[in-house]
């Protein structure tokens, strides 16, 4: 078992957990919602999806946006899991992400999309 992400206490008072697939699903939103720099020792880590968030809405920045997350998920993740499809979309203060991918663990394959939106 994997601590549950946010951290939270479960029912019996204890650091909640959860199984692999819910796991990976956390690593993928952390990642993508964290700005490079924003870890002390880490400070390449992240995607920095948020702060393309307000750039004028364009097909140059939908295929920046697909480019850096697609290196991002490979970078960090790859040990992890393998894209099998990535969608990033951008309207007005909201970005989310479909992605297609693969447990390299078990082969199983998982849909998940993510949304983050930021507040001017």
């Amino acid at each position: 078992m994997y601590v549950d992400f946010p951290y939270q206490i479960d029912h019996r008072g204890r650091t909640a957990e959860t199984s692999h697939p819910d796991h990976v699903r956390d690593l993928i939103e952390q990642l993508l919602f964290t700005t490079p720099g924003e870890r002390v020792n880490r400070p390449d880590f992240g995607c920095g999806l948020l702060e393309l968030v307000f750039a004028p809405n364009s097909p140059e920045l939908a295929a920046t946006l697909q480019a850096s997350t697609q290196a991002a998920l490979q970078r960090y993740l790859g040990d992890v899991l393998t894209v099998i499809e990535l969608t990033v979309l951008a309207e007005e203060s909201t970005i989310s992400v479909t992605l297609r991918y693969r447990l390299l663990s078990t082969g199983e394959i998982q849909t998940e999309t993510i949304e983050g939106s930021v507040t001017p």
